[in-house]
Formats: C-alpha cells, sequence, structure tokens
C-alpha cells in the first residue's frame, strides 16, 4: 500500500524519471462526490441560506445511498422536540439487505449544533420561511452530509423570471460561439 505522497519510483526503488517522463504521485485525497440533488428546490424556492448537516443512516441505507438509490424531491425538514428531522427522504431498499432494511421513508434525523437548529427554527417561525434538503453527498472522510436550504417560495411570475433570464443568457452565449467561429 502507498502513502499518501509518496512516489512510485522512490516505492520501488527506480531511477529518477528522465526527462520527458513525468513523476507520479499517489494520492488518496477524494473529494466530495454528490449523490444525490434536488433541482426542483431551486425552481420552486430562493434559497436564502445554506447549511451541512449529517445524516443518521443505518447500514443498508447507506449502502443504497451510496450507489446512488437516493431521491429528494418533494422532501422537507423540520424541527420537532429540538431535533432536526429530514421527512420524504425515499432511500431505496438495498437488494441484499433482507431484514435490515428500513422504511424507505422513515424521517432521517439530521446531526447539527443544537444552537443552529434553535436558529434555523426561529426564522422559519419568523420569517415563514421552509427548510429544504438541497442535495446529499460524501465528504472526505467518507460521512453522508445533507445541504439544507433556509428557502423562501416563488411566485409564478418569478419562476417566470428566472427561466426568462437563464433562457437570454443561453443566448448570449449561443452567439459569443457562433461569432467566434
Amino acid at each position: 500500500m502507498f502513502i499518501p505522497g509518496e512516489t512510485i519510483s522512490h516505492r520501488f526503488n527506480l531511477p529518477f524519471p528522465k526527462e520527458g517522463i513525468e513523476r507520479i504521485v499517489v494520492s488518496y485525497k477524494q473529494e466530495n462526490k454528490t449523490v444525490a440533488q434536488n433541482k426542483k428546490a431551486y425552481h420552486d424556492y430562493f434559497v436564502l441560506e445554506t447549511y451541512e448537516a449529517g445524516i443518521e443512516l443505518f447500514g443498508t441505507e447507506v449502502k443504497s445511498v451510496r450507489a446512488g438509490k437516493m431521491n429528494l424531491k418533494d422532501s422537507w425538514c423540520n424541527v420537532v422536540n429540538g431535533e432536526m428531522l429530514a421527512n420524504g427522504v425515499h432511500i431505496s431498499p438495498y437488494e441484499m439487505g433482507n431484514r435490515f432494511n428500513r422504511d424507505p421513508l422513515r424521517p432521517k434525523r439530521l446531526l447539527m449544533h443544537k444552537k443552529e437548529i434553535m436558529k434555523l427554527m426561529g426564522e422559519v417561525k419568523q420569517q415563514g420561511c421552509a427548510l429544504i434538503p438541497l442535495s446529499v453527498y460524501f465528504n472526505e472522510r467518507g460521512r453522508a452530509k445533507m445541504l439544507v436550504g433556509l428557502c423562501k417560495g416563488k411566485k409564478n411570475y418569478d419562476k417566470r423570471e428566472t427561466e426568462a433570464k437563464r433562457d437570454a443568457q443561453r443566448n448570449i452565449e449561443r452567439s459569443i460561439k457562433e461569432f467566434n467561429r
């Protein structure tokens, strides 16, 4: 097994590479791997702030999430007895999980600091915002994390305005690309 940062030529006592050959460095740094995204949330809501929360999952659920069998559509978060729960998050049962599989739609507990939870609860009650899961990913340490957004609902005219801006930007990029040909 290689040690991070160690070169292969050093490991096997090879002479340093000649000119034109690059040294190969072994690295185990893994970037965040996004598993699921809630694209509908960006369409239906203005995202005011985002927060990162850990997800309390059981073994077979983690395996299903790693396989990408997760859906965030129509999901939301709420605070019950000082705990934040993600409702409507669907994790398909693991194929090899037999009796250890859990209910796919059970509320998942989110792990956040108590102060953050209380702050979010206050903003939801005061401003009339909603807590919406935006994405789920695995961090560098292999832990499942959920990006939760403090969101305010869009009206139909806001959605049309956003779509018009996106179309205008797409037309500008297309015309620039054709001009540069």
